[in-house]
């Protein structure tokens, strides 16, 4: 149940066509040697620290925002059943 909640709280996989590598797990070396070919490469355009920040603050007000949302689901189906089990 925590690796649903996990996946669906992590951004999406880029699938194309038949090839799904959702599966394989990534290391931070992989990642890193991966960032600098690319880099060395001038392959991608670097993108502005204070524009990835943003997003990153962004996603992080996100998540809590949706967390908070589904406790407070959770509370108040709590306290309704709490009601509800007082009348009988």
């Amino acid at each position: 149940m925590l690796r649903v909640l996990l996946n669906f709280f992590r951004r999406p996989t880029i699938r194309m066509g038949r090839v799904d590598n959702a599966r394989i797990r990534r290391n931070s070396i992989r990642n890193a040697q991966f960032i600098s070919f690319i880099s060395q490469s001038g392959g991608i355009a670097p993108l502005h620290p204070d524009q990835h920040d943003r997003r990153l603050r962004w996603q992080r007000s996100v998540r809590l925002a949706a967390a908070l949302a589904v406790a407070a689901a959770g509370a108040w189906i709590v306290i309704e059943s709490a009601q509800a089990l007082e009348i009988f």
